[in-house]
């Protein structure tokens, strides 16, 4: 059973059991919300407006036509959702944009989330940031413009296997707490004349590679990967400036910062990836086990989470 405040405007049915509206909410009849919600004072919600379950909306929110919401998603005080970019008094778009915020994501307050966006499952909107573009599962994104700042529950790099049996000398490869995924050393060998480093595939890197590519002129704000494979593997290496490298198995997740070019990382297939914080001059050389095929790709999280869970079953 839900709990409706006697000041509160509730014209929709549709409400799950065991959500609590409070004093001065206004409630359109279309709007669908789920259980065990909770609308604090003083919110706004729609008509074509959709809540799922265990979501938490705290006063000062309106809920625009458009806006969709999924479990256990928190909306702090005055958080402003638009859904018309170019609005004019009296003048109504065919249809509205729809904004989606995926499950599990919190947004602070005072932020502002511009229409037709989605924030990714699991995000971290700052307080008072100004969201322009659509925001990645799990990312920690501040500021005005919003930019990725980190990810949610990310571990700091941290070796849990063991090295080779010669560790004092290079190469040698670290195992991380994300499977299957390995930092790698190479020897360097610095000269008057200049520095070398060097690898040999197959053996220091752990498959001959099909294909290579460079990624470069990457402004600091962008990110680059933010997608898995199914069958390609994957060695990165920063041999100019830094850029920082997650990794994800579908249920632990690592940062490792590449900021020498005698320092690689191996991304086994299944392993989701982004890289990010370049800096100006970063030069990031990957190789891959096999030439392009658009179809090896997993571009969306929440279904690389899926296939992860199903594979290992």
């Amino acid at each position: 059973m839900n709990s409706i405040h006697h000041l509160a405007d509730v014209q929709a049915e549709n409400i799950g059991a065991g959500t609590r509206i409070w004093q001065y909410c206004v409630v359109l009849p279309g709007a669908s919300i789920g259980a065990g919600c909770n609308i604090c004072a003083h919110v706004l919600v729609e008509n074509d407006v959709i809540i799922g379950d265990n979501v938490t909306v705290k006063s000062g929110v309106q809920v625009w036509d458009g806006v969709r919401i999924e479990d256990n998603v928190f909306i702090g005080p005055n958080v402003t959702f638009t859904n018309d970019l170019y609005p004019r008094s009296k003048v109504y778009p065919k249809q509205f944009s729809v904004t989606t915020i995926k499950a599990g994501a919190s947004i602070g307050a005072n932020a502002t989330i511009l229409p037709g966006l989605t924030i990714g499952e699991g995000a971290m909107i700052g307080a008072g940031a100004v969201v322009t573009r659509s925001v990645p599962a799990n990312a920690i994104v501040q500021g005005n413009p919003a930019r990725i700042a980190g990810y949610t529950n990310t571990k700091p790099e941290a070796a849990v296997g063991t090295r080779a049996p010669d560790a004092r000398k290079p190469p040698f490869h670290d195992a991380l707490n994300v499977r299957g995924v390995t930092l790698h050393q190479f020897p360097l060998i610095p000269d008057m004349r200049g520095s070398l480093t060097v690898g040999e595939f197959d053996q220091h890197i752990p498959f001959v590679p099909e294909r290579y590519f460079l990624v470069f002129d990457v402004p600091s704000k962008e990110t680059r990967g933010e997608h898995a494979h199914h069958a390609c593997h994957q060695f990165l290496i920063c041999v100019r400036g830094s850029c920082t490298v997650l990794v994800d198995d579908g249920t632990n997740r690592t940062e490792v910062v590449l900021d020498s070019p005698d320092r690689g990382i191996y991304l086994p297939p299944l392993t989701w990836g982004v890289q990010y914080k370049y800096s100006a001059d970063a030069v990031l050389l990957v190789f891959a086990s096999h030439k392009y095929d658009a179809a090896d790709y997993i571009r969306d999280y929440v279904e690389f989470v899926q296939i992860v869970k199903t594979q290992g079953s």
